[in-house]
């Protein structure tokens, strides 16, 4: 039962709560109940701050009994990333650095979501500081999340929690960060919808940084519906954010079940010079998706990235690099000791950086930007691969280090588009697989209408994982 309740749609537990058919104090029972049974194995979460949770519950069945129902998140229960600082409970990125950190402010998308009225269930598993190398070391105080459909796989990362947690039913949607792919790798790795937004759209204030120029904060949800409510109750300006952009609110709702007849989507199928080879599997469903859409009336055409998947990912990655260093330089100089691995290795190469290479990638960023946004401004979206394999298993390190390296998420951090993952079926082994859309600058609309429309003609979105009781490695 408690199953059934914490993987429904948002927008029915939101108006069971507001007609007062369901309490919020039985959906937050129903996912407390969810961790404790499951997530010994799953590992979704670092911190589980139940009893405030069931209090914020009994406050919201109060609210709604009295006819201030806030709308369809209130009462809703999810978790964040534990880079998103929330003040008067630990925020440690799963860092011995951190291990005692407790912040004295909230970030904005969190208080965002309290107004809202959603309620905080905790913090989600994440690699170290929220970034690294891309491999899994197991030396961090915490073990590392596991994927739902299979707990011997990896969940992609580094919102490795949040993907954990929303495929597995220990919260009803999560927030994670994007510099490279953070969002959508997990997503992509366990089944569910992860939305990059534009750069700019979503508050990074309150959010443990790592890198300025490319960071953005989404949600991850399990149907295109959901991240249309979450991304509503995120999106505006916040001039405690640099980065913040100003632009007319948008009600994602609105257009969502408008279809796709009549739409132009451009299809990339070829990767360029460099680009790994897609799995069979994946490359299958991205082609099932395309036909898909052209079934229901959009019309399909194949357009190439204007540059090599390497020359996005290296620009990606000096930034990257250069920027993450300089702002964890202090904690890399004096107490490196105690990071982990992937963490350390990426400080040092960032500390190898010169100047004149963090000055070109940026020059080469502003113009693989125009040139993909000439490439997304000529249809009405993209349809591409996400990753190029799927979640492989946890133990396998080049499987995992490829996972990463070999996606094709970093393009859109570069060029700042807003960029979604959505599955697209399963493995003869049952992993899920997945691609990508990609729509114009603050057309987060366009993506989630399109999303829509192929879940509700592809009907995947339904499946749920039985977590595996077999021995992790």
């Amino acid at each position: 039962m408690s199953a059934d309740l914490v993987t429904m749609p948002l927008l029915e537990a939101g108006r069971l709560i507001g007609s007062g058919a369901l309490s919020p104090v039985t959906l937050v029972d129903a996912c407390l109940d969810r961790i404790a049974a499951i997530d010994d194995r799953l590992r979704s979460y670092l911190l589980v701050i139940g009893d405030q949770a069931r209090q914020q519950a009994r406050i919201a069945e109060r609210e709604i009994a009295a006819g201030r129902w806030r709308g369809p998140l209130h009462g809703i229960p999810y978790a964040v990333k534990d880079n998103h600082f929330t003040a008067g409970i630990r925020t440690c990125a799963a860092s011995r650095l951190m291990l005692d950190f407790v912040p004295d402010e909230t970030a904005t998308v969190i208080r965002r979501l309290e107004a809202a009225g959603a309620i905080l269930l905790g913090k989600l598993n994440t690699w170290e500081y929220g970034t690294g190398s891309g491999a899994v070391e197991f030396d961090l105080p915490f073990e590392p999340a596991r994927n739902p459909w299979n707990t011997a796989h990896f969940t992609g990362g580094s919102s490795s929690g949040a993907g954990a947690a929303v495929a597995g039913g220990t919260a009803m949607f999560a927030l994670g960060t994007d510099t490279g792919g953070s969002i959508r790798l997990p997503a992509a790795g366990c089944g569910v919808i992860g939305l990059k937004p534009t750069f700019g759209l979503v508050s990074r204030a309150g959010i443990l940084p790592n890198c300025w120029s490319l960071d953005v904060a989404g949600p991850l949800t399990r149907t295109a519906e959901d991240a249309a409510l979450v991304l509503r109750a995120l999106a505006g300006h916040d001039p405690a954010d640099p980065a913040s952009v100003e632009v007319a609110a948008v009600d994602y709702l609105h257009d969502l079940h408008r279809g796709v007849r009549g739409l132009t989507i451009g299809l990339v199928r070829d990767l360029g010079e460099g680009g790994p080879p897609l799995m069979p599997d994946l490359r299958a469903g991205l082609e099932r998706m395309a036909a898909v859409l052209e079934t229901l009336g959009a019309r399909v055409v194949e357009v190439r990235l204007p540059a090599s998947l390497p020359a996005y990912k290296h620009v990606n990655s000096i930034i990257n690099w250069s920027e993450s260093f300089s702002i964890h330089e202090v904690d890399f100089l004096e107490r490196r000791h105690l990071m982990g691995k992937a963490l350390r290795d990426k400080m040092t190469t960032g500390f190898t950086v010169r100047a004149a290479d963090y000055l070109a990638a940026q020059r080469q960023r502003r113009v693989l930007a125009r040139a993909t946004d000439a490439l997304v401004r000529s249809v009405d979206a993209l349809l591409l691969p996400c990753t190029t394999l799927t979640a492989p298993p946890i133990d396998a390190a080049e499987a995992v280090i490829a996972f990463t390296r070999d996606a094709v998420t970093s393009p859109f951090n570069v060029s700042g588009h807003p960029a979604m993952s959505i599955p697209t079926g399963f493995t003869a082994g049952g992993m899920p697989l997945n691609a990508q859309i990609v729509g114009r600058f603050f057309d987060e609309a366009m993506v989630l209408r399109i999303a829509a429309a192929y879940q509700a003609a592809a009907g995947w979105h339904t499946a749920r994982p039985s977590v595996s009781f077999r021995k992790q490695p």
